[in-house]
């Protein structure tokens, strides 16, 4: 892949740029599962990484790597190693651009990971219940491109 790729952390306090990414890839291993709070990490690695606001603060989760994270709010953003740093494709601003094409760590995936696509949604009926609540949520999240200035002066949002 060659393209400049964006991303940053949920509340904003770390931006980011690439030039070009390698292979994305979900990791199933327990590390990253702790790492991501999740059933695997999907990541690639990023070329010509620019930090464009703030830095990640570290954690060293092993004797070869430290995971880079948000100090605000906590977003995972890096998995960085001699070979390189590894961003987390849930932080990019286009993550639907970086399909995974590989993944690792297959010791530790969970057993039911391969039936998750199968499981049920909801049905009209209980979206409808739900629905309201959903339209009085007032995202405080940063938006999914660079800003020039975040958080926004008027933080007044109840």
């Amino acid at each position: 892949m060659t393209a400049r790729f964006t991303g940053g952390c949920q509340c904003g306090a770390v931006r980011f740029a690439c030039e070009s990414l390698g292979r994305a890839s979900l990791c199933h291993c327990r590390m990253c599962q702790k790492a991501f709070g999740s059933y695997f990490a999907p990541l690639a690695t990023a070329h010509g990484l620019t930090w464009t606001r703030g830095a990640p603060k570290h954690f060293q989760s092993s004797s070869v790597v430290r995971r880079g994270f948000c100090g605000e709010c906590g977003t995972p953003l890096t998995y960085e190693h001699a070979h390189g740093v590894e961003l987390a494709l849930g932080a990019f601003d286009d993550p639907a651009a970086l399909p995974p094409v590989i993944q690792m760590g297959l010791e530790a995936r969970m057993p039911f990971f391969a039936d998750l696509a199968g499981l049920p949604t909801r049905t009209p009926a209980e979206a409808e219940k739900v629905a309201g609540f959903y339209a009085s949520v007032v995202s405080r999240q940063h938006p999914d491109h660079d800003t020039a200035a975040w958080p926004p002066q008027d933080r007044s949002i109840p």
